[in-house]
């Protein structure tokens, strides 16, 4: 027996026929500014980061191979002439962003670090040491600049389905324009190989689309007269002929875009732990080595200025945060990257961060667990009613709403609708219509409605989705949809259990028969039934209640109706393969292939991201821990100095680039 939740029964079942309403509700996010901020918005390109490298090595190898010979030339003149070159080769980024740092009132970062101690390192004649550090941090920003590249790789991809022309059929002719020009209800023309400009409906031809870019599936969909086409897929056999439904601003490829390109503004929690603990970590660094520079030479007899200097200098290589600093964001990063190689875009790693902590996932049903299709199964026409007759009134009723129940019943009816004859049409959410066909009151609804109008009727025990209507306030029959099960749905719950969710629930305007066969089939924990719109949202309210301390919960929808549970939950996930504009705006995290078996997939990409976050923190600072002890009791030279620093950034990096596989 599976447990409910909670019921309110008007006594008779009520079956859904709950209306879609579009709900604009912001979900509002802190945007952050990194502190350190390699600017890698740029094209990386290889090749001319290689070539500075070969010139200070053909300067810097030399140097340290004749070293000796270098030093006692006049004045070490030989020693200056490779190795300042060298130094100013490969520090001169790292010099710039600590003077324009101390100009802006940043005085303590990494940056300044490195600057202090590699011109302290000339300074007491250590060249090789100071140009080691400036050249090793070099490298460690080219490994940086591959694996961020890769990490982009997947998202890159996004952005460049982005279409470049529209082909607009103007008088017979053909012509291309950009997309931004084209308007609502032009026809255009998408030929074999080309990418779809616009979100519109196919008018005339068939296909197939590589829907890849937008959702990770590799299979082509089939495509056919009067189906939904989304910007941003390819068209890969036929010719189609497609009436511009959307903008291109409104179309689903542009929210995407901007979703992507916005993405990194939102910083997880250890991203900003990070940015505040690099703000004091770094002065007290600084005043210890200064400490370390200039008390033991006055308390200790014998001790040599020179040599204490020396062990400060290393000190502030070895203190440098530069691992932390740049993997953490990285593996976060590669974590939004790896997801959206998968099909799932994630707006921000603060998103990944909460859903570490979900133990309670709920579903909508239709659309989301159900595949949302509806056809009319059976109909059941009574008092003097044949099947035809019911039909159509059904559909006259049903012809102004865009609910997928209407559009289903007028799919089926196939006639045209002379809207003349439909007056004093009233949407009733969670109920169903209210209109005047031909001078007659008629409703088509859920039982709810019919109890609500006090229109006597037999049965209220209905299987199935099923729409009752009336004239006149006399019963006239039934319509039963059938909606069938997403193919994934039953894995999807079996593979939140084996993460580790504590509990699923699933929440429909469904009656309570449905809600419990659906239940029990997927093995769902809970369910609540006959939920109007914003019972909804008291729904998730209560599970936010009891979801405990330590726990989150995660709501996930098809983004038409339920746009303000989504906004309120912890996380909230949209299916967004039909490009929904409610999933792609209020949603932190986007299902673009509409299986929910990726949820538990996003939450796997999320813990695993968490774990190698973490491991790169505890790694670098035990590593460092280790050496500035060393370095203070002068076992440690400059060479360890730059292993601990740069070595333990190239190995966070090595680490962060795991989470893309």
């Amino acid at each position: 027996m599976k447990q409910k939740l909670h019921s309110e029964s008007s006594g008779c079942c009520n079956n859904e026929h709950d209306h879609h309403e579009n709900h604009n509700h912001n979900h509002n996010h802190d945007n952050h500014n990194h502190d350190h901020d390699h600017n890698h918005d740029g094209e990386f390109n290889l090749k001319n980061e290689i070539l500075p490298l070969v010139a200070i090595l053909s300067l810097y190898a030399p140097g340290v191979i004749f070293e000796n010979q270098l030093h006692n030339t006049f004045y070490s003149i030989g020693e200056y002439l490779l190795f300042i070159p060298a130094y100013l080769l490969s520090g001169w980024s790292v010099l710039k962003t600590a003077g324009r740092n101390i100009l802006k009132g940043r005085v303590f970062d990494e940056t300044f670090l490195m600057t202090v101690a590699t011109l302290g390192a000339i300074a007491i004649h250590k060249l090789p040491e100071a140009v080691g550090v400036m050249l090793f941090y070099k490298i460690g920003e080219l490994f940086q600049d591959i694996a961020v590249s890769r990490s982009r790789s997947s998202i890159k991809a996004l952005l460049e389905v982005r279409p470049d022309y529209a082909n607009i059929q103007i008088e017979g002719e053909l012509k291309k324009v950009p997309p931004e020009t084209v308007n609502i209800g032009d026809i255009i023309v998408v030929k074999p190989g080309e990418k779809i400009p616009l979100d519109g409906e196919i008018i005339d031809g068939n296909s197939q689309v590589d829907t890849s870019a937008l959702t990770g599936e590799s299979v082509p969909r089939t495509v056919r007269l009067g189906e939904t086409v989304l910007a941003g897929t390819i068209n890969k056999m036929g010719v189609l002929s497609i009436k511009v439904t959307k903008l291109f601003d409104d179309s689903s490829i542009a929210k995407i875009l901007d979703l992507v390109q916005n993405a990194k503004t939102k910083k997880a929690e250890t991203e900003k732990f990070i940015t505040k603990f690099a703000r004091y970590y770094t002065p007290i660094v600084v005043f210890t080595s200064l400490a370390v520079a200039i008390l033991p030479p006055l308390f200790i007899t014998g001790a040599s200025s020179s040599e204490w200097v020396y062990r400060a200098l290393i000190l502030l290589v070895i203190s440098c945060p530069c691992g932390l600093v740049i993997s953490i964001p990285l593996g976060y990063f590669g974590g939004v990257g790896g997801a959206a190689k998968r099909g799932i875009l994630v707006k921000g790693s603060t998103f990944l961060d909460t859903l570490n902590e979900v133990n309670t996932v709920v579903f909508d049903k239709t659309g989301t667990l159900t595949q949302g299709v509806f056809k009319v199964a059976k109909i059941v026409p009574l008092n003097g009613w044949n099947e035809r007759e019911l039909l159509q009134l059904a559909a006259k009723v049903e012809s102004h709403s865009n609910h997928p129940i209407a559009q289903s019943i007028l799919k089926a009816y196939g006639g045209k609708i002379d809207d003349s004859e439909v007056r004093d049409y009233e949407e009733i959410a969670g109920y169903g219509i209210k209109a005047k066909v031909e001078n007659r009151v008629a409703i088509a609804g859920s039982d709810r409605l019919l109890h609500r109008e006090n229109i006597a009727h037999d049965n209220c025990q209905l299987e199935g989705t099923v729409v009752h209507l009336a004239v006149d306030n006399i019963y006239a029959g039934y319509i039963v949809i059938a909606d069938e099960l997403k193919e994934d749905a039953r894995h999807a719950i079996q593979a939140l259990k084996r993460v580790g969710v504590e509990r699923t629930v699933m929440l429909t305007g469904d009656n309570q028969a449905i809600a419990s066969q659906i239940a029990q089939q997927l093995g769902i924990d809970a369910y609540e039934a006959e939920l109007l719109p914003e019972e909804k949202v008291n729904a998730i309210e209560k599970l936010l209640s009891t979801a405990g301390k330590h726990g989150k919960v995660a709501f996930v929808g098809d983004g038409i109706n339920d746009a303000p549970v989504i906004a309120r939950a912890d996380v909230g996930m949209a299916m967004g393969g039909l490009g929904s504009d409610a999933a792609i705006e209020t949603a932190d995290i986007v299902i673009m292939t509409d299986a929910p078996s990726k949820v538990a997939e996003a939450i796997q990409i999320a813990r695993k991201t968490r774990t190698i976050v973490w491991q790169n923190i505890i790694f670098a600072l035990v590593i460092k821990a280790v050496f500035i002890g060393l370095g203070i009791f002068g076992i440690a030279t400059m060479w360890e100095a730059v292993f601990a620093d740069v070595g333990v950034a190239l190995l966070a990096i090595f680490n962060a680039t795991r989470v893309m596989k």
